[in-house]
């Protein structure tokens, strides 16, 4: 999945930036590059284990 999550990621910041630079800039395509990137960034974050996982289970004893 992640094979596919970055790649895409990369080309909606791509269209992003592209679609900034214009003279005439089309605002959905901008909010719908702006929602691709940050979905890709929940999925991805989602994986990374928290950095007060141990805190959090000790203190529930």
């Amino acid at each position: 999945m992640k094979k596919i999550l970055i790649p895409v990621m990369i080309a909606a910041i791509l269209v992003a930036l592209y679609e900034q630079s214009k003279t005439t800039k089309n605002v959905y395509v901008m909010c719908v590059a702006i929602v691709i990137f940050m979905y890709g960034m929940m999925r991805l974050s989602s994986k990374t284990p928290s950095k007060n996982q141990d805190k959090q289970d000790d203190d529930v004893v």
